[in-house]
């Protein structure tokens, strides 16, 4: 018997619900369209329409793959983030929806015709900064990373964005190598967790993340005690920055903003309510 849509997805749920899987009905739609190359509304619309035997094994590929709790995103190599689509490689985070948070307030503090400057700091993928750009025609950015690899994903992503123009990328250490450069607003989501909790972590997460986009060090705050004042300095007078933080650091990240010399540093949280970012600005009055 031919395995249809509609069949496709109910066994495909039943079996990611079976090993625990928060999302299993997402989770396996999601799945079954790529597999089978059917829309959302053809999985509603058409649901006895028979898949192929390359397709059913192509699904069968995923269906294992999800079961050891490699995430879709990883699967699919792909991600949606705020209003773009990003292609994703090993070397990259598969960006979260807690992270629209830092594009959130980024975009509140620069209106729609405004020309500014970003700098994102661990551009990574290049979800922020490409989220940015694509909201505000008027910005230029420049995203830096210590990894080759995932600036060759950023660059992709840029291009089949349309941003390749607007959005300059460049291999380096934080702000190293970026003396006499000021931007209107520096933006960064650095590794934030503390390395014993790492292996604590959900096997998507543990398993599947690049280690040197989650290691904060020991109390997880090591890249924000070097960005505090980098970022600083990086800024023109009135400048903003926004990064993102991990739930319980709010208090500890603020403090280092302030005595780098922050200005009206404050926490902003995310859609769950959960502390997730740190802004504030450059004292206008600062050269």
């Amino acid at each position: 018997m031919s395995l249809t849509l509609l069949k496709a997805w109910t066994s495909a749920r039943d079996r990611l619900k079976a090993v625990g899987l928060d999302s299993p009905v997402i989770d396996a739609r999601l799945l079954v369209e790529a597999a089978s190359g059917a829309s959302r509304l053809e999985l509603i619309t058409d649901p006895h329409r028979a898949l192929t035997d390359e397709q059913a094994a192509v699904l069968e590929g995923y269906l294992a793959r999800r079961e050891r709790r490699e995430p879709v995103a990883r699967i699919l190599g792909r991600k949606g983030f705020w209003k773009i689509a990003l292609g994703l490689s090993p070397s990259v985070l598969v960006p979260r929806p807690d992270t629209e948070t830092v594009v959130q307030v980024a975009l509140e503090a620069f209106e729609e015709h405004r020309h500014f400057s970003v700098l994102d700091l661990g551009v990574g993928s290049g979800a922020i900064l490409l989220a940015i750009l694509a909201e505000r025609p008027n910005a230029r950015g420049l995203g830096v990373d210590v990894s080759d690899d995932a600036l060759a994903v950023a660059r992709e992503n840029a291009a089949n964005l349309g941003l390749q123009g607007r959005a300059a990328l460049l291999r380096g250490d934080w702000t190293a190598g970026l003396e006499g450069e000021t931007f209107d607003l520096v933006v960064s989501n650095p590794p934030y967790i503390a390395t014993a909790v790492i292996e604590t972590l959900e096997p998507e997460v543990r398993d599947h993340e690049p280690r040197l986009a989650l290691d904060g060090g020991a109390d997880g705050l090591d890249a924000y005690r070097i960005l505090a004042p980098e970022v600083l300095r990086m800024l023109k007078p009135g400048g903003i920055f926004v990064v993102e933080i991990g739930f319980d650091q709010s208090k500890a990240v603020e403090a280092l903003f302030r005595e780098a010399g922050g200005a009206e540093v404050r926490t902003v949280k995310d859609l769950a309510n959960r502390d997730r970012v740190v802004t504030g600005a450059k004292n206008p009055l600062e050269n």
